[in-house]
């Protein structure tokens, strides 16, 4: 299939649902441009210019868009093809306020509880408190993006933890990251950082695993290396 030919909603709609590596492609191609460029402007609005919450809050977005990706499938009925821009343009832009205002009123001291984009985890998403097998994967991800927490430090450890969750949580292929201009890396370098930070989760998590195995915790069951 010839991706470049399809409309903005067909092209979205075939990303989330065969996650193919020429959708995604294209996807970064034709959206990207428009992610960076509100990131940046409404960055700039709150007085913030910093390349480095720029590149996370574009990250964010990605992350926050596969979140929301059963509202797009089932909830999304555009009036004409280029509805879509419209809609991300609006989902960018709320994101982006959303995580000044939260800064904003850390500073002054609110009492609301916040977090910033950089503590954002796949598993903090809504779960249904009846659904077991949604909480397993939300104690799954936990595990792993504190797995990742410890285990990178350096300038380029927030940069490396949004390659390994867009990666997998988003389900962007090495390429299609390699294309996003803030990670400033190849292919070859994405896919070299995926790997590292799979075999430190593995190791780290089969540790953990052991250890809860050996106390004899009830928790055992949910065996989170061979689920990842």
């Amino acid at each position: 299939m010839n991706y470049a030919e399809l409309s903005p909603v067909e092209l979205v709609l075939a990303c989330l649902r065969t996650g193919e590596e020429p959708a995604w492609i294209e996807f970064v191609r034709r959206f990207q441009p428009l992610i960076a460029g509100i990131v940046m402007r409404i960055a700039r609005r709150w007085g913030q210019t910093s390349t480095e919450v720029v590149d996370d809050l574009v990250q964010e977005t990605y992350l926050k868009l596969c979140a929301d990706r059963d509202m797009l499938l089932h909830g999304f009925h555009p009036k004409h093809p280029d509805a879509i821009f419209g809609y991300i343009k609006v989902f960018t832009a709320n994101l982006v306020h959303d995580h000044f205002k939260a800064v904003h009123s850390r500073k002054r001291g609110g009492g609301t509880k916040t977090e910033p984009v950089d503590d954002h985890t796949p598993g903090t998403l809504p779960l249904s408190p009846c659904d077991a097998k949604s909480i397993e994967r939300a104690v799954l991800l936990n595990q792993i993006d504190a797995c990742l927490r410890e285990a990178e430090s350096g300038v380029n450890a927030k940069r490396d933890r949004g390659i390994f969750w867009l990666y997998y949580r988003v389900g962007l292929p090495a390429s299609a990251i390699a294309a996003l201009p803030a990670v400033g890396l190849t292919t070859k370098g994405v896919e070299s950082t995926i790997l590292r930070l799979t075999r430190v989760v593995r190791r780290r998590l089969a540790r953990t695993e052991n250890s809860i195995e050996t106390e004899g915790d009830p928790s055992k069951g949910i065996r989170p290396a061979e689920s990842f």
